[in-house]
């Protein structure tokens, strides 16, 4: 038998009953967070958004909590020393360098001097037993003599005009052949001298001493002894004086006009990484090379020591005399679509994307050749946040 309590309440009062125990609870949960906002959120207020997009500007509006994490600064223009990194060779002074020719041909007797020795000026370099100086030691002898009978022959004709025994142009025939003679003389003589193998007691000799024509190392050796010489125009060495030398170093024909003589040139060398050299920039070649498109530089250095050589590898970076740039810190540039920009406030609040071209090297600040003037704001801190 059914209680009567039970048989008061049916399936669907049981329906009811708890359909209104879940409404009520959802009642409950509403009125509790709607509570809690009103409490928590001062009257059910929205919060201000972080950023409005205008057009192609950004608007960070009253209330953002993008406005305590940006940071805008003016640009600043300061002088700026660009510097570009060359490709560079040693060589040598060209106006110190000379190649040793010898003025007649003729067969290689001795070296005075070996590849790499130090020479000074005038000392013999190679002898060489040439036909050609006894062929010049004979044309002098006979011009020597001519000239000795052709003054004799004038002396005679001037005693005998005195007396009247001879004419008038005989005597002027014994001017001009003494004058031919002496012409004759002093040319082969002048030749004698010019090949240092002149003797003023007149004992010559068919070996020709070839000299140092300056001093310095020879650097180049074409001959041994026994060589024929047939090619007075080939150089049989090659003198170089290294106690001054130069540093070539090679401008893309893009940045040639980024360089001026006086230029401060720093210069490493692959030999001597630890001793870096401080020079300026010498001269700027007129000329473009055809081959590479660049333009040669040179710097000067002194070589006491002989420790700079020819043909070493070099690293020289110029510094052009700087004009004022526009300079930003490095945290102001960010990257768009393999671009650099930075954002430039046009009004308070309100930025806008702005593509430069910066000087990119190490160090807190960046300097800018195109795309922003000095004076202008830009955001240095927290523009990644306007980034999209």
């Amino acid at each position: 038998m059914i209680p009567p309590e039970e048989r008061a309440i049916t399936p669907l009062g049981r329906t009811f009953l708890w359909g209104g125990v879940g409404l009520g609870f959802l009642l409950v949960v509403l009125l509790f967070t709607k509570g809690f906002g009103l409490f928590a959120g001062g009257g059910g207020v929205e919060e201000a958004p972080l950023l409005i997009h205008r057009g192609d500007k950004i608007f960070v509006p009253e209330g953002s909590a993008l406005r305590s994490r940006l940071t805008v600064m003016p640009a600043r223009a300061v002088p700026v020393d660009p510097k570009m990194s060359l490709p560079a060779v040693v060589e040598s002074n060209p106006a110190l360098t000379a190649p040793v020719l010898t003025p007649l041909t003729g067969r290689v007797v001795r070296l005075g001097a070996q590849l790499g020795d130090r020479v000074q000026r005038g000392q013999v370099l190679a002898v060489i037993d040439s036909p050609d100086l006894a062929q010049a030691d004979d044309d002098y002898q006979k011009a020597a003599d001519a000239y000795a009978l052709t003054q004799k022959t004038l002396a005679r004709q001037q005693q005998q005009i005195k007396i009247g025994a001879i004419a008038i142009k005989d005597l002027d025939q014994a001017k001009s052949d003494n004058a031919q003679a002496e012409a004759e003389y002093a040319r082969t003589k002048a030749r004698l001298i010019a090949l240092d193998a002149f003797s003023p007691n007149g004992v010559q000799s068919h070996l020709l001493n070839v000299r140092a024509p300056m001093s310095g190392g020879v650097t180049t050796l074409a001959v041994q002894p026994g060589n024929m010489i047939n090619d007075p125009t080939q150089a049989i060495m090659t003198v170089a004086d290294l106690g001054t030398i130069w540093v070539t170093a090679m401008v893309p024909e893009k940045d040639i006009a980024k360089v001026a003589k006086n230029d401060d040139a720093y210069v490493r060398l692959d030999a001597y990484p630890d001793r870096p050299l401080h020079g300026k920039v010498l001269f700027v070649s007129d000329v473009v090379e055809p081959d590479t498109r660049r333009n040669k530089i040179r710097i000067a250095f002194a070589n006491p020591g002989y420790l700079l050589k020819p043909n070493m590898f070099a690293t020289v970076i110029v510094a052009s005399g700087g004009a004022p740039r526009v300079v930003v810190p490095a945290s102001a540039l960010l990257m768009n679509n393999d671009r650099t920009s930075v954002f430039v406030a046009t009004a308070p609040w309100t930025f806008e994307r702005r593509v430069v071209d910066p000087l990119l090297e190490e160090g807190p600040d960046v300097a800018i050749r195109s795309g922003l003037k000095p004076g202008e704001s830009v955001v240095v801190r927290g523009g990644i946040l306007l980034n999209d």
